[in-house]
């Protein structure tokens, strides 16, 4: 991008192009300077930059920006007040280049024109747009980028505003959603790495996201960890129930499932483990119905009562509580 001032036909300057970063902490660039949020004139036309950056190329209105800046405690010369810190904010962005820069006045407010600036919050809105279009490894790519562009919390310097916080709570909904989706591309992909990574940043965020929880069980199912996945899952149900009094969902149940299954087909210990407990649920009536109830198969031509099956049980846990291996 050139940042520098151009000459037009007519022998006037252009506008100096300004690249904005409010992902983070706020920065501006102008050409080779660099304009930190204390070199922008102070909180108010700070604010009134940021407020005007996420409506970048559109309008916001004098009444829009007193009430987001004093909200119920307006000054009774909030309108005059308002117009002194847009003009210490022009002098900053566009010294020399008077109303015909960046910052543009319209009928009653401010916007910045959108063909003048350069904002990190729009390539992540790009990004995604382009994701939504595309499908396997163009749109995890895609997804990638944004994720990258979005690693720290919209207008993170600015802490007091309500509007600001509202603003960054939205922003940080919407990146969990794009790295949920980004975590079943990959998955889908068969990246199953990538697909825990993601995952695990979700959790960590908010232990309740399903979506994150299912990737998770989902790739330890498909890199052949069925234990693992087991353990997880009984992490999600535990989480789950705990905070909302609910169980997972039918995939996570069925997921579920196909691992027990998986697991008691070994030839070990805690599989014959596995197979009592499975015996014994469907002794109940419980989700995982055996063919048989009363009995099950222990190996091949080989069956153990329910009564045997509790024996195998009550044993595996004495063993594992006094350290010694099942």
């Amino acid at each position: 991008m050139n940042s520098s001032v151009g000459v037009l036909g007519d022998g006037t300057a252009s506008c100096v192009r300004l690249s904005a970063k409010i992902l983070g902490s706020l920065e501006i660039h102008r050409g080779a300077e660099v304009l930190t949020a204390q070199q922008l004139g102070g909180p108010k036309s700070r604010q009134i930059l940021e407020i005007l950056l996420l409506h970048l190329g559109s309008a916001v209105s004098k009444g829009t920006l007193i009430d987001m800046l004093w909200q119920d405690a307006a000054p009774s010369a909030a309108t005059s007040t308002l117009e002194s810190y847009v003009s210490v904010l022009r002098r900053c962005l566009q010294p020399g280049e008077g109303k015909h820069g960046v910052l543009k006045t319209t009928t009653g407010g401010y916007l910045l024109d959108a063909d003048l600036v350069d904002l990190d919050l729009a390539r992540f809105d790009s990004l995604v747009a382009q994701a939504e279009h595309a499908t396997g490894e163009d749109a995890a790519e895609l997804l990638r980028r944004a994720l990258a562009v979005s690693f720290e919390p919209l207008l993170g310097s600015e802490l007091l505003p309500e509007w600001a916080e509202a603003e960054r709570t939205l922003h940080a909904a919407r990146v969990s959603a794009i790295r949920g989706l980004a975590a079943e591309t990959a998955l889908e992909l068969g990246k199953l790495g990538e697909a825990t990574t993601l995952a695990q940043q979700l959790l960590e965020a908010d232990p309740l996201n399903e979506i994150a929880w299912t990737v998770l069980i989902l790739t330890m199912e498909r890199a052949g960890q069925p234990l693992r996945g087991l353990q997880a899952y009984e992490q999600c149900r535990r989480v789950m129930d705990r905070e909302l009094g609910c169980q997972p969902g039918p995939m996570l149940r069925a997921a579920q499932q196909r691992m027990l299954s998986e697991t008691s087909a070994e030839n070990n210990d805690f599989a014959l483990v596995i197979r009592a407990l499975l015996a014994l649920e469907g002794a109940r009536g419980g989700l995982l119905q055996t063919q048989h109830p009363a009995t099950f198969s222990v190996v091949e031509d080989t069956e153990i009562s329910l009564r045997e099956a509790g024996a195998v049980v009550l044993g595996f846990v004495r063993r594992a509580m006094q350290g010694t291996p099942a």
